[in-house]
């Protein structure tokens, strides 16, 4: 069975179909996009070595020819080299205004093909076939894209909806364990910020999740787009509520530029542990109540998730630096850091009145535990 979520945004709307074989059908789902029988495709190695085949032979079914741009994986390809590779190849492809790139991989893939088709003659139509959880629960739906700078992550972008997201669950199948739990780190997100009632059927349903049951796989990548529709469609850019999206990210995208963009922390497992630091900021400044952040870490910990600092190989600067990381943060206004804290499990909201000592107090206590 296939599930459909719209993203509500007038003329632009568009349909995120759920469910399992997707990819096989992937010709069928996109025909009814082109102007013309034929799409450029860009991918990284991992993901083409798993799905490249079955995708371009259901474009064949239908008659679609395809070109393909095989990239290398990994955060570190989210780059302006990297970026100005694609849209070249995309031009020496000859891709017309009318025509659509299909990004087919993960959240890196997503991003860096999205913002090409979004910069490539004034803007191109471009179809999301996310390949890893993350990707299928955020990154593919919202029309945020674009590459990482050496002063932090994803300050250089567009916003650029795509024409259509196929997530095919069965897909997340062929992921590392490691992949799939960094992913559930941004379903967790889902409950936290908005959905007490979803967190609680994680903690009962997150292990048969962990182990492949599909059913529990469609309805935790479900709700998850379904909330992230709702909020794009009140807030496209990030004006307002999207920023809640945010819950767990300045913490995380602190400590991504700290690691170098590397495998040392993939994005999902700085969420989790944003999350984590979120909440415990929040109790510290009284917010909620103290049992919350400790709900929150059993969970991820009983899920395999990093949830401390102390989690994270190598080492890491000290807490002034990361709070000077963390006011590189696109969220930031007016030089004012705004962080996205917790009334509770489900109650998240955005503020800007957070003092910097009880951040900068907290970074060094995380850290401390690293010792």
């Amino acid at each position: 069975m296939t599930d459909t979520v719209t993203v509500a945004l007038g003329a632009r709307s568009y349909e995120v179909r759920i469910g399992e074989g997707l990819i096989a059908r992937a010709g069928a789902e996109i025909a009814p996009l082109l102007a013309r029988p034929r799409i450029a495709i860009v991918t990284d190695a991992t993901v083409a070595a798993h799905h490249g085949a079955t995708f371009e032979a259901a474009l064949a079914a239908e008659g679609i020819a395809s070109s393909t741009l095989t990239l290398t994986p990994g955060e570190a390809t989210k780059s302006w080299a990297e970026l100005q590779r694609v849209v070249e190849w995309l031009l020496s492809q000859k891709i017309e205004r009318r025509d659509v790139v299909v990004a087919l991989g993960g959240g890196v893939i997503g991003d860096l093909a999205g913002f090409a088709a979004a910069i490539l003659r004034r803007g191109v139509r471009f179809v999301q076939v996310p390949t890893s959880l993350l990707a299928q629960v955020d990154s593919s739906v919202g029309g945020k894209t674009g590459i990482n700078s050496p002063h932090g992550k994803n300050l250089v972008g567009a916003f650029h909806q795509p024409a259509r997201v196929l997530a095919d669950i069965g897909a997340l199948a062929t992921l590392t364990p490691r992949d799939f739990l960094a992913g559930y780190g941004e379903v967790v997100k889902y409950g936290l910020l908005g959905d007490a009632e979803f967190f609680d059927w994680l903690e009962d349903n997150g292990p048969a999740l962990s182990r492949g049951d599909a059913e529990a796989r469609a309805r935790a990548v479900r709700r998850s787009v379904e909330m992230k529709a709702e909020i794009v469609a009140r807030d496209e850019t990030e004006m307002g509520d999207r920023a809640l999206l945010n819950l767990g990210h300045t913490f995380c995208h602190a400590l991504e530029a700290a690691t170098g963009y590397s495998d040392r922390l993939l994005h999902g497992e700085g969420v989790a542990i944003g999350c984590a630091l979120a909440f415990a900021l929040s109790a510290r400044l009284g917010l909620c109540a103290q049992e919350d952040p400790s709900r929150v870490r059993a969970h991820l910990k009983a899920m395999g998730m990093k949830t401390d600092l102390s989690d994270i190989p190598g080492d890491l600067p000290d807490a002034e630096t990361l709070l000077d990381l963390m006011g590189q943060d696109k969220k930031v206004v007016d030089g004012q850091l705004r962080f996205i804290l917790a009334r509770g499990i489900g109650e998240a909201f955005v503020t800007s009145d957070v003092p910097g000592d009880v951040v900068l107090s907290l970074l060094k206590e995380a850290l401390a535990l690293r010792a």
